[in-house]
């Protein structure tokens, strides 16, 4: 597809089709290729600085999903009908010192020495004295919670390219779904936690109205 205006449309098309879907069709499934796409979305997603401070966990375990829809009032019938469900993980040790960020610079990044002996100090002011990121671990932790959510946007985006629907779930409780998952083992000794989750599948219905958002000139601002 080289026809811009044939992107455009294609693209808009998916935009228009994409809503919150709270009901698969549990009889559809998607397809393993297409899936690998959603997933590659969110893993070649920007993150800042690079950090990629995500995690994406397939939920296909029935008695998982079941113990989640109990802590879950947002995902009462997505879980059980999702052809595939996605617990997306927040990084807990981005602090510019960690060894986890020592691995994204010296190993992901392959950065010289010479880069290496710099980065500490760029990224500690980044993090304490632009973003005040280090005045509490709940400031450090949002933050990568934030990048999570540009990887949850992609995901869908390009669900709804794909013709497959999605549901992004908040509706739950913290607490709870955070038990459940440490006790799977989900968070690497405390490494991670959860950020969001995500649902994937097909409509078991179309919705009963168009989508509604507020008109361009109330959400978009020129400054010339």
């Amino acid at each position: 597809m080289n026809d811009p205006s044939a992107i455009r449309e294609h693209l808009m098309s998916s935009f228009y089709f994409r809503h919150a879907t709270k009901a698969f069709d549990p009889e559809r499934r998607i397809q393993p290729e297409d899936f690998e796409v959603i997933l590659e979305a969110g893993r070649l997603s920007p993150s800042s600085v690079g950090y990629e401070p995500w995690k994406f966990v397939v939920i296909q375990n029935e008695a998982l999903r079941e113990k989640l829809r109990e802590a879950s009032w947002g995902a009462q019938k997505q879980l059980p009908t999702a052809s595939h469900y996605v617990a997306i993980l927040a990084r807990r040790d981005v602090r510019y010192d960690s060894d986890y960020v020592d691995y994204i610079c010296r190993t992901v990044k392959a950065m010289p020495e010479s880069i290496l002996a710099k980065v500490p100090e760029t990224y500690k002011a980044f993090q304490e004295d632009d973003f005040h990121l280090l005045d509490s671990e709940r400031a450090l932790f949002d933050w990568s919670c934030k990048q999570c959510y540009i990887a949850l946007a992609n995901m869908m985006s390009s669900a709804a390219l794909l013709g497959i629907d999605s549901c992004p779930i908040e509706g739950f409780n913290y607490d709870r779904v955070h038990a459940i998952l440490e006790q799977e083992g989900l968070f690497e000794d405390g490494k991670l936690d959860i950020a969001v989750m995500v649902a994937f599948g097909y409509r078991a219905a179309d919705p009963k109205r168009p989508k509604t958002r507020r008109p361009a000139s109330e959400v978009v601002q020129w400054v010339e």
